[in-house]
C-alpha cells in the first residue's frame, strides 16, 4: 500500500509538473469593496467573514454573505511624526496589521499591530470580538516595541501563524534614509542614531528590523517557541527574534507543507551602483530556519556596501558578508552576527538581469501565499493543480502578481506573470481565503489618504462555465441637483461568449430607489445625496457578478486646471521659468477670485529625481493640504459663534487656539475634537461648558478643528503662488539627476449640509526632454539586451516605441541616436515619428541609418546578403560607410568585448505640433525579416 500510495504522489507531481497554466479568463477578478481609507491588512475568520485594519484606526469586517462591509471597532493610534525641529508630518504608522487567533471558534481573539496613541512605541494586542463588535477597552498587550516618531519610515507590521500557534510578526526598521541618498544609513555622528540601521536591524538586541516568532499564551503573555535565532538568556540579544538584518519586511506567509517562511522585502532608493555601495534592491524572501537577511550591511544577492564615514565622507572597507561586524556606537547588541543570507528574488529600479520578467519601474514587494490544493478541504472552487506549491508574490508599484516555482527543496527555479493582462496597483495584502479563492487588499494611488482604488478584489477560478467578468461606469459620479448621468457597462464580457443581461440597482442610504436594465441606461435623480449604483450582469446559464459605483448629487466637483500659456507641459528646459497661472471654477462657489478666495487654493512645485521615496513626496504634498483645509476652516470658524468664548492667542472663557493646538499636537485627535465641538462638552480646560453646535455637520466640523491643529505647525515650504514663472532649480545634490518637477493645484469646495466638500487637483508633471527608450509607454518588437551590455533593438517589420501623452509645443526638433551594426545583422532603415498611433500621421523622419561595421571587438562579419542591407540596397561586405548619425569606426581587434560607442545624434526636424499627442518612433524597411534587427536606438530627446 505504502508503495502505491507513493506512486500515486509522483504521479499527481509529475502530472502538475507538465500541466498548462489555465488560461487568464479562467479567473474572475471581482471589487467587493472599494472606497477604503488606507486599508493596510486583511484576515479572514472561520465562517468567511473578512476583517480588515485601515491605517488612521478603523477595524471592519465585509460579510461575503450581504456584500455589507461596517466598522466593529476603532482603535486611538498614532499617525505623526514631529522631528527634532518641531515640523509635524504624516506617518508611516498607525494600525499596521492584523491576524486572527488558530482557536478563533474557542476563543474569539485578534492580534493587531499598531502604533500607541501616546507613548513611542508600536504594541501588539490581543482582542476579543464578540459578536460584530471588537472590545477595543479590553484589549490585552502581548509585546511592545520601542520606536522614534521624529523620523519616517518603516513599520511592517505584518503577520501570520504557523501550524504549531507560532505569530510571525515583521517588524520595520523604524530609520530614516533621508541621508544616505539611497545607500546605507550607517551614520554614527552623535546625535545621528535615527539615521542608523545599525542600532536596529543589525542589532541583536533591538527588536526593529526583525521578523519576531512567539507563542501567545491564554493569560495574555507569550513564550518563546525552539528554534529562533538567539537562545533565551543569549547576552546581549532578544529572543523573539527569528530572522533579522531587515529594512522593511511585509507581508509573511508560512508554506504548510514545509513549514518555510516568506516575505516581501522593500529596498533602499539608490538607482545606481557607486563607490558607496551597490543601488538599491527590492526582495522577495525566504527562510527555512532562523537567520541573518544583511541589511544594512548587504542587499540583493549579498552586494555589500562600503563602510562610509558621515563626518569626513571618507570611504571605507566593504562590509564582509561571510563574517558582518557590528561596531556602530548606536548597537546595543552583539558585535559579531551570523553570516548573511542573500535573498531569494532581488530586483532594482531599472531592468534586472537575474529576473527580467519583473520589468522596470518603481518597486514595492509585498508578498504572498504560497498555493497548496490540501490547505483548502472541501472548497467549492480552488485553484488548479498547475499552481501546487508555488509561490503567489505581488508588487505594490508594478502591480503584477508572479507564481514563482520552487524545486523539491524549495529553490527558486523560475517565475511566470499570473493574469499577466491584469494590473493589480497598490496591492498591500493578498492571501488565499478559506474557499480557495485569491484575495488582494489595494491600498490605492495616493498616499495618506482614502483612495477611490483602495479596495478588497477576489479572484475567482472558474472551472466550467465563468462568471461575466463586469465593468460599471458613469459619464458623469458627481454634480449639482437635478442631476442626469448615463450608465454604461462598457468592457463588461463573458469568457464563454454567453449572452449577458443587465440590471442596474440604485438605492439612497441602503434603501431602494430604482432599478434600471440595458448594458447602457439613463440615470435621472432629483434629490441630494449618496446614491449606491451597482450593476449585475447575468449569462444565459444563470452564473453572474456584480460591480459598484457611487454617484453624489447635490455638489458639483470643482474643476482645476493650470494654465502654461503656451509653454511646454510635459518638459523642462534649461535656464527654462514657464509662466502659469492656476484657475479654479466651481459650479456652487463661482470662480477664483469671483466667489472663491486665492488663499482657500494651494499650489505646489516639488522636484523628485529618480528613486524618490512616494512617502516623502505624500508628506510634503499633505502638508499643503492641511493648510488648505486650515484657511477653509477658519472661514467656518468667522461665520460661527466660536469667537465669542475663544481668540487666537488669549484666553477667552475657553482656553485659545493656540493652547488647544499645543495641547494635541501631534495625536490623532481630529474626528474625536470635532465631536466634542457639535456635542458640546466641559472638564478638560475648567469648569465653563463648551456649547453644543448641533447644526455644524461633522465635516465642517473637522474642518475647523483642522485649522485649529494647524496653528503649531510650521507651513508647507513647497507653496508657490497661484501665478507667476517656475523656478525649476534642482535641489543641490541633484544637478545631473533626470528628475521631474512636480506642479499641483488643489481645491477643496464648501460642499452643504447634504454632500460633503469635494477636492479636485490638478498634477503636471515637467521631465526631462530625454526619453528612456527603456521604458516607453507601449512597445512592439523591442528587444531589450543586458548583456555584454545594454542595448535596445527594435525587431521586425516596423516596431516602435510610444510615449503617451507628451506636449509638442514649442519643440521644433528631436534628436534621435541609432545605429545599425553589421556584426548583428541589422538591416537599417529610418525612424519615422508618428502621431497618436503608430500609423498615425508622419511629423518628421532620420535620415537613412546605415549598417555600419562597429561592434563589440574585432572585425564585424560580412552582412548576409538581402538581411543586412538598409531599405533594400546591398551593402558589400566590410566596406558599409556609415550615414549621418552612425558610429563608424570598427573596435580595434585586439580590444576586450564592449558596448558600442554610442552615435551622434541625427536632428529631426518635426512639423509644429501644439497640445498633447501619444509619440511613436516607429523603425521602418520593408526588407527586413521578422526577426531581424532594424535598428538599435540609443537616445531620444526633446529640443525647442
Amino acid at each position: 500500500m505504502k508503495q502505491f500510495l507513493l506512486a500515486l504522489s509522483l504521479a499527481c507531481t509529475s502530472l502538475a509538473a507538465f500541466a498548462q497554466a489555465p488560461d487568464e479568463n479562467r479567473f474572475v477578478k471581482s471589487v467587493l469593496v472599494d472606497k477604503l481609507d488606507e486599508p493596510m491588512e486583511f484576515t479572514f475568520l472561520p465562517d468567511g467573514r473578512i476583517v480588515f485594519v485601515e491605517r488612521k484606526g478603523e477595524v471592519k469586517q465585509y460579510d461575503p454573505a450581504t456584500g455589507i462591509t461596517k466598522s466593529i471597532g476603532k482603535i486611538v493610534t498614532n499617525t505623526k511624526y514631529t522631528n527634532r525641529a518641531g515640523q509635524v508630518r504624516e506617518a508611516e504608522e498607525g494600525v499596521m496589521g492584523v491576524v486572527v487567533d488558530p482557536k478563533f471558534k474557542e476563543n474569539h481573539w485578534l492580534y493587531i499591530y499598531y502604533a500607541h496613541p501616546k507613548e513611542t512605541k508600536h504594541v501588539l494586542a490581543r482582542m476579543e470580538l464578540k459578536d460584530e463588535e471588537l472590545l477595543v477597552d479590553q484589549q490585552k498587550i502581548i509585546l511592545e516595541v520601542p520606536t522614534q516618531r521624529e523620523e519616517c519610515c518603516h513599520t511592517g507590521g505584518g503577520m501570520v501563524f504557523d501550524k504549531a500557534g507560532n505569530l510571525f510578526l515583521t517588524v520595520g526598521n523604524n530609520t530614516s534614509n533621508s541621508n544616505s541618498d539611497g545607500y546605507a544609513p550607517i551614520d554614527e555622528r552623535p546625535g545621528q542614531a535615527y539615521w542608523d540601521d545599525q542600532r536596529g536591524a543589525s542589532n541583536t538586541n533591538d527588536l526593529r528590523g526583525k521578523i519576531l516568532r512567539i507563542h501567545p499564551e491564554k493569560d495574555g503573555t507569550y513564550t518563546i517557541p525552539k528554534g529562533n535565532l538567539f537562545a533565551p538568556g543569549t547576552a546581549k540579544t532578544r529572543p523573539e527574534i527569528y530572522t533579522m538584518g531587515h529594512r522593511n519586511p511585509w507581508r509573511p506567509s508560512i508554506d504548510s507543507k514545509t513549514g518555510f517562511l516568506y516575505w516581501g522585502e522593500v529596498g533602499p532608493d539608490a538607482s545606481v551602483d557607486s563607490e558607496k555601495g551597490p543601488r538599491g534592491y527590492d526582495e522577495f524572501n525566504q527562510a527555512k530556519g532562523p537567520g541573518y537577511y544583511g541589511w544594512p550591511y548587504f542587499i540583493g544577492n549579498n552586494q555589500a556596501y562600503a563602510d562610509v564615514n558621515f563626518e569626513t565622507l571618507a570611504i571605507g572597507p566593504k562590509f564582509n558578508p561571510a563574517a558582518p561586524v557590528n561596531e556602530s556606537p548606536n548597537n546595543t547588541g552583539l558585535r559579531e552576527l551570523p553570516p548573511a543570507t542573500k535573498a531569494m528574488i532581488w530586483y532594482p529600479y531599472g531592468t534586472s538581469e537575474e529576473f527580467p520578467l519583473v520589468g522596470s519601474s518603481g518597486r514595492s514587494a509585498t508578498g504572498g501565499p504560497v498555493f497548496h490544493r490540501s490547505d483548502f478541504p472541501g472548497a467549492k472552487r480552488v485553484f488548479p493543480s498547475y499552481y501546487e506549491g508555488k509561490w503567489l508574490i505581488v508588487e505594490f508599484m508594478r502591480g503584477w502578481i508572479m507564481a514563482v516555482t520552487l524545486d523539491e527543496n524549495g529553490n527558486y527555479k523560475s517565475m511566470e506573470r499570473f493574469m499577466p493582462n491584469t494590473t493589480f496597483g497598490s496591492a498591500i495584502d493578498m492571501d488565499f481565503s478559506p474557499e480557495g479563492d485569491l484575495y488582494v487588499l489595494e491600498y490605492g494611488s495616493a498616499w495618506f489618504r482614502g483612495n477611490e482604488n483602495a479596495r478588497l478584489v477576489k479572484i475567482e477560478y472558474q472551472g466550467g462555465n465563468r462568471k461575466p467578468e463586469v465593468v460599471a461606469s458613469a459619464a458623469s459620479k458627481a454634480g449639482a441637483a437635478p442631476f442626469n448621468t448615463t450608465l454604461s457597462a462598457e468592457g463588461t464580457k463573458d469568457a464563454d461568449g454567453d449572452k449577458l443581461a443587465y440590471t442596474w440597482t440604485v438605492k439612497k442610504a441602503g434603501k431602494f430607489v430604482k432599478n434600471l436594465s440595458g448594458e447602457k441606461a439613463s440615470l435621472s435623480l432629483k434629490e441630494a445625496g449618496k446614491y449606491a449604483v451597482s450593476l449585475k450582469a447575468t449569462d444565459s446559464k444563470g452564473a453572474s457578478n456584480t460591480a459598484a459605483l457611487e454617484i453624489l448629487v447635490g455638489n458639483e466637483a470643482p474643476v482645476v486646471d493650470i494654465d502654461f500659456e503656451g509653454a511646454n507641459k510635459s518638459f523642462y528646459f534649461a535656464d527654462s521659468a514657464p509662466k502659469y497661472k492656476v484657475k479654479v471654477t466651481d459650479k456652487e462657489d463661482g470662480e477664483l477670485e469671483k466667489g472663491i478666495a486665492p488663499e482657500t487654493v494651494a499650489a505646489t512645485l516639488d522636484y523628485i529625481p529618480f528613486g524618490y521615496d512616494p512617502i516623502e513626496m505624500s508628506q510634503s504634498h499633505r502638508k499643503a493640504d492641511s493648510d488648505l483645509f486650515a484657511s477653509a476652516g477658519l472661514r467656518l470658524i468667522n461665520k460661527s459663534d466660536c469667537k465669542s468664548c475663544h481668540q487666537l492667542n488669549v484666553r477667552s472663557v475657553g482656553p485659545s487656539y493656540n493652547e488647544v493646538s499645543v495641547k494635541y499636537k501631534g495625536q490623532n485627535v481630529i474626528d474625536q475634537l470635532a465631536d466634542k465641538v457639535i456635542a458640546g462638552g466641559m472638564g478638560v480646560w475648567g469648569e465653563h461648558a463648551m456649547s453644543a453646535h448641533p447644526a455644524i455637520s461633522k465635516a465642517d466640523a473637522k474642518q475647523m478643528v483642522a485649522y485649529i491643529m494647524s496653528l503649531s505647525e510650521p507651513k508647507a515650504s513647497n507653496k508657490i503662488a497661484l501665478k507667476g514663472e517656475l523656478a525649476l532649480v534642482k535641489p543641490e545634490g541633484q544637478k545631473a539627476s533626470k528628475g521631474v518637477f512636480v506642479v499641483r493645484a488643489t481645491y477643496v469646495d464648501k460642499g452643504n449640509k447634504k454632500i460633503a466638500p469635494v477636492q479636485s487637483e490638478k498634477w503636471v508633471f515637467l521631465r526631462a526632454p530625454q526619453l528612456d527608450v527603456e521604458k516607453a509607454d507601449v512597445t512592439k518588437g523591442i528587444l531589450q539586451l543586458i548583456t555584454p551590455g545594454r542595448s535596445t533593438n527594435m525587431v521586425g517589420q516596423n516596431p516602435y516605441l510610444g510615449y503617451k501623452g507628451l506636449d509638442l509645443t514649442g519643440i521644433s526638433t528631436i534628436d534621435i541616436s541609432a545605429s545599425a551594426q553589421a556584426r548583428t545583422n541589422a538591416a537599417g532603415g529610418v525612424i519615422e515619428i508618428h502621431l497618436d498611433s503608430p500609423t498615425g500621421p508622419v511629423i518628421g523622419k532620420t535620415n537613412p541609418i546605415e549598417v555600419s561595421q562597429g561592434g563589440f571587438g574585432g572585425p564585424a562579419p560580412a552582412a548576409t546578403p538581402g538581411k543586412g542591407a538598409p531599405l533594400g540596397t546591398p551593402a558589400a561586405a566590410g566596406t558599409a560607410a556609415p550615414a549621418t548619425g552612425t558610429a563608424g569606426a570598427p573596435a580595434p581587434a585586439q580590444q576586450a568585448p564592449r558596448r558600442p560607442s554610442g552615435p551622434s545624434a541625427q536632428k529631426v526636424a518635426i512639423q509644429a505640433t501644439a497640445g498633447e499627442h501619444d509619440v511613436y518612433f516607429v523603425a521602418v524597411n520593408p526588407k527586413a525579416t521578422d526577426q531581424q534587427i532594424v535598428v538599435q536606438i540609443q537616445g531620444i530627446e526633446m529640443k525647442k
